[in-house]
């Protein structure tokens, strides 16, 4: 035994003679600028760390949060993903384990009789057909010498981790649009309210220049002229009724529900913008943001299939061991210990001819995990770029606004002052008019505005990480 055991490791050493396994495993190298462009910061505090109610502070959006967390298809089927990797990965942590089966056969078999199987049976056992009873347990077992098995669980268990950061990833993203798509519906509560002040508005002008136009004072031009700024400003109530519909439909289908009005507990006046939002450094947000960490664990797997791949070249060692009860008749077949049999084996598998086909495999993984390293260096990139702007973008929309608010400042003030000098006949129609249609659009702009301000703090917040928490 103990030479069948030597004559086995001897074949084993002469098959890797000459042959190790290199390194299979890369580390990204972290190149990541020390901080966002434009922005002197040292403090590590960011909005990315906050819990999503703590940023979120409105109701109706807690609610709706809620909900798309709760319900959301996309959020279902990522938690699925993670229940599939789970299963893959108890399955994996069993690749150590010995396989045992139980076998349990019976067969009858009836030789010729010009056979020497035939003459012996009917000589010796005075009888026609051979009868086997076999009951046995038959365990096998791969020792993991050069490492496969534990890459294998390695894989597992960075693949069961990837779809945790994946569903982390499709979170944020969620929460972000529903986020966003609340806030667009404010937006177009506020300009539903904007039409229908300038609709009022025209409509009290346009009495008035009926009365003037009684009094000869003015054409039916101006009548005409002042009909269709009406009928323009009426126009946009059905437009905007429609778009408030459509938008309460993709909230639904966000957070799970056949279409349905949404609540709002708050207007686009009431909600205010935030004056400063830590973004911190970049270290902090590649820290919690899922996606990046996702792509971080794909070079992870892509180094473990290296290392899979390169342990399949070399010699693989199988230890078998059975035993159990045969007999050649059913009656002694249960006869201990007469009928106890019992069989130990090992042995070594070296490939030869595939070899050619396995390096291929294994320089195939090696490409695989260098285009990992590749995409892991693009997700850092995109993630630090995706701040930048959303910070950039916070603070030009910041300053357009305020130009935004004394415009309308002025255009609220001018229309007075029209509707003023119209009274007492120093202004004609079409300068009441347009002051009227000056401040409509400005009082949307406005709006969109300050609506594109708080879109851009929750892309803001995505882009640091946060929305998982």
């Amino acid at each position: 035994m103990k030479s069948f055991i030597y004559s086995l490791f001897f074949i084993l050493l002469l098959g890797s003679y000459g042959c190790s396994i290199p390194k299979s495993v890369i580390n990204p190298i972290r190149d990541i600028p020390s901080q966002y462009r434009g922005l002197a910061n040292t403090d590590t505090a960011s909005i990315g760390k906050l819990p999503v109610k703590e940023f979120f502070a409105n109701q109706s959006i807690q609610q709706l949060i809620d909900s798309a967390i709760e319900r959301n298809i996309d959020l279902q089927i990522a938690v699925k993903n993670i229940d599939a990797a789970n299963l893959l990965l108890k399955r994996a942590k069993m690749g150590n384990l010995p396989q045992l089966n139980l076998q349990v056969t019976a067969n009858s078999n009836r030789p010729s009789e010009n056979s020497l199987n035939g003459i012996s049976a009917s000589q010796f056992l005075n009888t026609s057909h051979i009868e086997d009873f076999n009951a046995n347990l038959a365990l096998s077992w791969e020792a993991d010498i050069w490492g496969k098995i534990s890459k294998q669980k390695e894989a597992a268990y960075a693949t069961y981790l990837q779809t945790d950061e994946a569903k982390r990833a499709v979170q944020t993203r969620v929460i972000a649009m529903v986020a966003t798509g609340f806030y667009q519906l404010l937006l177009l509560d506020a300009q539903l309210d904007i039409a229908n002040k300038n609709l009022r508005l025209t409509d009290s002008t346009l009495k008035m220049v009926s009365k003037q136009f009684e009094a000869g004072q003015v054409t039916s031009l101006a009548v005409q002229q002042t009909e269709a700024q009406l009928l323009r400003a009426s126009q946009l109530i059905p437009q905007i009724t429609q778009a408030v519909s459509i938008q309460e439909n993709a909230l639904s289908e966000l957070t799970g529900r056949f279409p349905t009005a949404i609540e709002r507990k708050a207007t686009l006046a009431q909600l205010e913008i935030p004056a400063q939002l830590a973004i911190g450094v970049p270290a902090t947000m590649l820290a919690v943001r899922p996606d990046v960490k996702s792509v971080e664990l794909g070079l992870r797997i892509a180094n473990a299939k290296v290392g899979v791949a390169n342990a399949s070249m070399y010699p693989s060692l199988t230890i078998t061991a059975s035993g159990g009860l045969n007999s050649f008749k059913a009656s002694n077949w249960f006869n201990v210990p007469a009928s106890l049999f019992g069989v130990v084996g090992a042995g070594i598998v070296q490939p030869i001819f595939n070899r050619k086909e396995l390096k291929t495999q294994f320089e195939l993984a090696k490409v695989e995990r260098e285009k990992s390293v590749l995409l892991f260096r693009q997700s850092v990139i995109q993630a630090v770029v995706e701040v930048t702007n959303e910070q950039s973008k916070l603070e030009n929309l910041k300053e357009e606004f305020g130009i935004a608010q004394n415009r309308v400042k002025t255009l609220k003030s001018a229309v007075q002052n029209a509707d003023l000098l119209f009274k007492s006949g120093m202004a004609n129609y079409l300068e009441v008019i347009t002051a009227q249609s000056n401040l409509l659009q400005g009082e949307l702009d406005l709006a969109s505005l300050k609506t594109a301000q708080l879109n851009a703090s929750v892309e803001l917040y995505r882009a640091l990480g946060g929305g998982w928490q």
